[in-house]
């Protein structure tokens, strides 16, 4: 269909009502979405299937903003198209409570919005992560005839977003995997905040990306061009065994007096120079959050299209019901976040006086249990399989069918080095459907990936970190490797739910928890020491995030510990009594988060008021007032040596613990009344 003056119309009123959009808040980026207007405008009225009456069809196409700062282009978009997005909404823009905030968040499943992209770079490796799973769900559940999975995934990104690492992370193993149905439009325009690109950017982006593996197409007026622009859309399309980036050269701001230049970039426009858009424009400079009629009518009439499209895609559903019983009610059940019935049985429980192992080999073991009865778990590690220990018996490899190495229908990924790209990755797994995803690094480089650590939770995603080598007890690797601050940081995150297991029945608990806490991402912080089997140590027990592991009714400290510090304390009991003639009771804390769900009275079974608690963890002791009196942990880096010459030179033994329990009950013994800092006032 050729384009016409409707067309050109659409896209000014997305420019205008982009302007309108950023000068009410009086904050927020005019300019890419002014330069975009022409590619948005052909790539939802001409390429992507989608219907904003169901918003969360499932064979949609995708569309991802990796430059989130352009977010008023996706809000304009959502209101011309007909998803629940006002003119009133675009006018709360960067508004507290509003459905318009800063960059695209997901907290409103009504809207045209995958994923958040947050920092730049993060959504161009959501998309990698969507076009995975659009690739391993066709291979699961796709028949003859029966086409459930075939969308691609479109994603707009700009000069910030490449120049970001997490996009080099994620595009490389993006062109290892040839996933065609991947489509990135670089926003071409050569500014960044700073200015020019030429500051600080020349590389051959084509090049690079061609290194990669990608197709590479060119669109050299993307301000003007229509025809360049849809065909690069359908060559792109057309390519199945790679991934494609179209260069889309555009103006930064066009039609601004400042297009082209910077000052368009991340501030509203003046009030002349946005009358003198619209009067370029066609319109009139006296109103605002003006959409002609016809413009509606133009975009309602694709959405029609659309909706016959999806008809008539219910309708082969319902015949894959019928055809593929068992496939179509494992779906059903995933895409309801429900997990298979009677799935706990299988998670292994342990007694005392079983073998001590460590929680990385405990981790595989639940994980060799969990895979083969949870079908949407989908598993990786950035290159530490042998040490993460995250690939279960049986498992396939998730690699491009001609690689002879796997198919698409595998369920392990080989994420390379890249702990970052393998995070955001996860982020596009999690939102796509059908899949759970989980990644293994150690829990120190759980901090390279921290950028999209946050947005899982910002997100609500259930993704599950695997994070191994725990603490100085890895040894010696030194401390490079050797997490002290990591899990304050991660506990400090809200919507965030970080487990330091014990034992086997305690590794069984965190898995029960990241899988049914389906809007929450999980960190299990797991040894690589061996840890005994503990006494009263229960799945039921460590699920509700801190449990009483031994009681003493003569106790006059309490000693908390995570982890492999549980045994320590349990350890220490002896020479407290031999060389204070002090006793003690231990609670084991291995999720605060969880802990915090539990109502105050059993938390204060737990950590209860009239006796002083100390918390016993090779971390920073920080966050730790809010459970315990005092805390014994790291004040520094940790060293190269075996984990037990390091317990030994950092005093983590039954003889330090014992004597700074000792000093904790001294210095409590005289107060009238001791509060349990469980205790609080909110």
């Amino acid at each position: 269909m050729p384009y016409s003056e409707i067309d050109q119309l659409a896209i000014n009123t997305i420019r205008t009502l982009s302007i309108d959009t950023t000068s009410n808040a009086k904050s927020g980026h005019p300019g890419a979405p002014m330069g975009l207007a022409p590619a948005s405008h052909v790539l939802f009225s001409r390429i992507m299937k989608f219907n904003p009456k169901s918003p969360k069809w499932l064979n949609r196409d995708r569309f991802i903003l990796s430059n989130g700062h352009a977010c008023a282009l996706q809000y304009v978009m959502c209101h011309l198209l007909g998803y629940q997005m006002s003119i009133d909404d675009l006018k709360q823009f960067r508004q507290v409570g509003s459905k318009t905030p800063g960059h695209p968040e997901t907290h409103d499943p009504t809207l045209n919005v995958e994923t958040g992209a947050g920092p730049l770079g993060q959504g161009i490796a959501a998309a990698v992560g969507l076009a995975i799973g659009k690739a391993h769900s066709a291979a699961v559940y796709n028949k003859p005839g029966f086409d459930i999975f075939d969308n691609n995934t479109f994603c707009f990104l700009g000069d910030g977003c490449l120049q970001e690492g997490i996009s080099s992370e994620a595009s490389s193993l993006a062109g290892h995997l040839k996933l065609g149905s991947l489509v990135a439009i670089w926003d071409n325009n050569k500014i960044t905040i700073d200015g020019s690109t030429e500051l600080s950017f020349d590389e051959d982006v084509e090049k690079r990306y061609e290194a990669y593996g990608w197709q590479i197409l060119r669109v050299e007026h993307g301000d003007t061009d229509l025809e360049a622009i849809e065909k690069a859309y359908r060559e792109a399309i057309a390519c199945t065994d790679k991934p494609t980036l179209i260069n889309l050269k555009t103006t930064i701001g066009f039609g601004s007096q400042q297009q082209g230049t910077h000052s368009v970039h991340g501030s509203p426009l003046k009030p002349d120079d946005a009358v003198h858009v619209k009067k370029l424009f066609g319109f009139n400079p006296e109103q605002t959050f003006h959409v002609p009629a016809e413009v509606y009518q133009f975009y309602q009439k694709r959405v029609e299209e659309n909706q016959a499209i999806q008809k008539e895609y219910d309708a082969m559903y319902a015949k894959y019901a019928q055809a593929h019983a068992d496939l179509y009610n494992q779906l059903e059940r995933i895409l309801n976040r429900q997990l298979p019935d009677g799935w706990q049985k299988c998670l292994p429980t342990y007694k005392p006086g079983d073998a001590a192992v460590a929680t990385r080999k405990l981790s595989e073991i639940v994980l060799d249990a969990l895979c083969p009865v949870v079908p949407e778990l989908v598993g990786g590690s950035a290159d530490l399989t042998p040490s993460n220990l995250t690939r279960w018996q049986g498992a396939a490899d998730f690699q491009h069918p001609s690689s002879n190495i796997g198919s698409y229908a595998g369920r392990y990924i080989r994420y390379g080095i890249r702990e970052h790209g393998m995070a955001g990755i996860m982020n596009g797994l999690a939102v796509y459907g059908p899949i759970i995803p989980y990644g293994g690094t150690f829990l120190n480089f759980v901090s390279y990936a921290s950028g999209a650590v946050r947005m899982a939770a910002l997100n609500n995603s259930r993704v599950i970190y695997v994070a191994t080598h725990d603490s100085i007890g890895l040894g010696e690797d030194g401390p490079t490797h050797q997490p002290i601050e990591t899990f304050s940081h991660f506990r400090a995150m809200p919507n965030m739910y970080c487990w330091r297991p014990a034992d086997g029945n305690e590794t069984s608990a965190a898995y029960v928890s990241a899988l049914t806490h389906c809007d929450s991402p999980s960190i299990l912080a797991l040894t690589r020491q061996n840890l005994p089997q503990l006494e009263n140590s229960t799945i039921e027990n460590a699920s509700k995030g801190g449990y009483v592991l031994l009681e003493n009714k003569n106790a006059k400290v309490t000693l908390v510990g995570t982890g492999s510090e549980v045994s320590l304390c349990l350890d220490a009991l002896k020479t407290l009594k031999s060389e204070y003639n002090l006793e003690a009771r231990v609670v084991s804390l291995p999720c605060w988060e969880v802990f915090e769900e539990q109502d105050e009275s059993y938390r204060l079974s737990v950590i209860p008021d009239g006796i002083p608690a100390m918390s016993v963890e090779v971390y920073s002791t920080l966050g730790w007032t809010r459970y315990v009196h005092e805390a014994f942990g790291m004040t520094s880096f940790g060293e190269s040596g075996t984990a037990k010459q390091l317990y030994e030179k950092y005093q983590f033994t039954p003889e330090g613990v014992a004597k700074r329990a000792q000093k904790t009950y001294e210095a409590y013994k005289d107060t009238p009344f001791i509060r349990s800092p469980v205790r609080r006032a909110f």
